[in-house]
């Protein structure tokens, strides 16, 4: 058991040096109007906790380096609002972002590997908007918590409003947050902030592909009934060697004129053994699986620089029915999915922001499809990735994080795949299935031997 005592918080707000990356663009509100990318992802906070090994910094340092990152990526220390024609907004008030200094009883090598969605892996990272019951929470659109250990060791959690950025952006700010703290320059990357110059429709706008359905879907006429359901979700975190991984590639990559990607190939995998495991009744029923795709690498005119700090993610959706899904061996399911992925290119994008721009959404009340209150996507599967992040310049002085996870509570369906703790090569995913499931996809995912078969 370990146990979290919060010993203080402070609002943190921007320090006064300039930003040399040049200042978002607000309207004369102070207002800074939320882009297509940034309305059609999820609304609600990403919650991450990196592992890092001794010596923690000093408070002084970190609250200090802080202060100086929301100088140069001053969406953080806003607060979420709407403009001045009623359009959702960051407000850049500089009313700043929450900063907890919390300690653990235990040394942290003592709980590991951590498990998700436990109280204790929870009281790692601070909580925020609705699941917040401390009344004291002032909107931060960012919150971090920092866990000293007796061994030394710390723990950074953060809790980030997801319509603000993308997890790439994310990252470039806590790097930004810890080369501050180290006393260096914020330099590399410049933070690029310009939210309109990137996304501008067409003229004429061209809507090459149907949007409805893929990021945008119809208001549902009756309130859905949400969790009414007869049993629990729970979250299997499943280890796949190194070899397991190299077998999977290879099997999945034969015939193909090049290797398949190795997310592409767990995340094949992974939709087949879940599938299965739930045991649909109806295997007519179409599954599809979600995999985030970054913009920054595939729109081209103009191309989004990585220092971009906004969203610019969609979502691949190789979609198919239970049967043939589970009746086709794993390389044409990955072939599947890497059609599906590279579909997902300039052209696609492009006709995205022009759908979003023509005012279809707004005349017909269309809602996003990433729906934060959806708690179910059975028959449907989603896969987060974290595989492959340059967390080594996220390093307080002492080295980078030794490891990272998720943390949030489960979600049926919704999968997140990283690299393991051990440092061995392997991979973890976090399963969330309902537990009368869990037993059939534990003996499913590990057998290559069912990978090639009818499942």
């Amino acid at each position: 058991m370990m146990k979290i005592t919060v010993e203080s918080w402070k609002v943190v707000t921007p320090s006064s040096s300039c930003c040399s990356g040049g200042r978002p663009s607000p309207d004369a509100d102070g207002a800074v109007p939320l882009t297509a990318f940034d309305k059609v992802t999820y609304d609600l906070y990403m919650h991450g906790l990196y592992l890092f090994p001794p010596p923690a910094p000093p408070s002084s340092v970190l609250v200090a380096g802080l202060a100086a990152a929301l100088a140069e990526y001053p969406e953080w220390a806003g607060r979420l609002g709407v403009d001045a024609h009623g359009n959702r907004a960051i407000l850049l008030n500089g009313k700043g972002a929450r900063f907890v200094e919390a300690t653990a009883d235990v040394p942290l090598r003592s709980v590991l590997p951590l498990e998700p969605a436990t109280s204790e892996t929870l009281s790692l990272h601070p909580a925020a908007g609705a699941e917040s019951d401390d009344a004291a929470v002032g909107g931060e659109v960012l919150l971090l918590q920092v866990t000293r250990f007796p061994c030394g060791s710390f723990v950074v959690g953060t809790a980030a409003q997801h319509l603000v950025s993308d997890g790439a952006a994310l990252r470039s700010f806590l790097n930004a947050w810890a080369q501050a703290s180290r006393g260096a320059a914020i330099d590399d990357p410049v933070p690029l902030h310009d939210r309109v110059c990137f996304f501008l429709p067409r003229d004429p706008l061209r809507v090459e592909f149907e949007h409805r359905g893929a990021e945008y879907k119809p208001h549902p006429r009756t309130e859905k009934s949400r969790n009414k359901v007869d049993d629990r979700v729970v979250i299997h975190r499943v280890n796949f060697s190194r070899k397991f991984v190299a077998e999977l590639k290879a099997r999945a990559s034969a015939g193909a004129p090049r290797p398949r990607s190795t997310l592409q190939c767990v995340a094949a995998h992974l939709w087949r053994c879940v599938t299965k495991a739930r045991r649909l009744g109806d295997l007519r029923t179409a599954t599809e699986l979600r995999i985030a795709v970054n913009g920054r690498r595939r729109m081209k005119n103009p191309r989004v620089p990585e220092e971009y700090t906004g969203n610019v993610v969609l979502w691949a959706r190789p979609t198919t029915t239970s049967a043939e899904l589970l009746r086709s061996p794993l390389r044409q399911v990955v072939e599947l999915v890497s059609k599906a992925v590279t579909a997902m290119d300039d052209v696609y994008f492009r006709s995205f922001v022009d759908f979003a721009s023509s005012g279809v959404v707004e005349e017909e009340g269309l809602l996003p499809t990433a729906d934060p209150l959806e708690t179910v996507l059975s028959p449907n599967v989603e896969v987060d990735s974290m595989l492959g992040l340059p967390f080594q310049d996220f390093d307080f002085g002492g080295g980078p994080p030794f490891f990272f996870m998720p943390s949030y509570s489960p979600v049926e369906g919704l999968i997140c795949i990283v690299s393991s703790f051990s440092g061995d090569g392997s991979i973890d995913a976090y399963v969330p299935l309902f537990s009368q499931a869990m037993d059939v996809f534990k003996n499913c995912c590990r057998s290559l031997a069912a990978t090639d078969a009818r499942l």
